[in-house]
């Protein structure tokens, strides 16, 4: 077995952790809204998008057989990591200042109006405010969390790719 198929043999590996991880995000979201009451705001909503886009994607390179074809959806989970980056970003600075709001009127009906919304209204629907605090995890909110969980997405990603496509000399 060359060096390459085991180099693109961990890149899947990684990519079916990855993808793991984010659906049991985005489970660990559901359980918080459905168990503990806290309404997801457009915000939360859009970071699940982007988590769920993350997962498809790495679901989908982990089963490419070529490097291409990895390489394509890595690029797209790094893409969806970036869309998310924005969404958590934006949701930390407005609990960070609860007077700004994340503009609920603006991005609801968008956020409802999207697919998922309709055929999923309990994960995909907006029913809170951003600027709602909830209790920190660990010490963090959830937003905090999963603004690092995207940067690391989209720091780590691209460092696979380039760590496992550089030719040794």
């Amino acid at each position: 077995m060359s060096d390459n198929t085991l180099y693109l043999r961990r890149e899947k590996r990684f990519l079916v952790l990855l993808g793991i991880i984010c659906l049991a995000l985005i489970g660990g979201a559901l359980y918080m809204q459905i168990v503990l009451g806290e309404a997801p705001c457009p915000l939360c909503i859009l970071q699940r998008y982007a988590l769920l886009f993350i997962a498809i994607f790495a679901f989908i390179g982990a089963a490419m057989s070529g490097r291409r074809g990895v390489t394509v959806c890595e690029t797209l989970v790094t893409l969806s990591a970036l869309g998310g980056i924005a969404a958590a970003g934006r949701h930390v600075w407005i609990l960070a200042h609860p007077s700004d709001s994340c503009g609920i009127d603006v991005l609801q009906p968008i956020v409802d109006g999207l697919p998922l919304a309709t055929l999923f209204p309990t994960g995909f629907q907006v029913s809170g405010f951003c600027t709602t605090p909830y209790p920190p995890v660990l010490g963090l909110s959830l937003a905090q969390w999963a603004l690092a969980a995207f940067v690391l997405t989209a720091v780590l990603v691209p460092a696979c790719i380039i760590r496992n496509r550089r030719k040794p000399y």
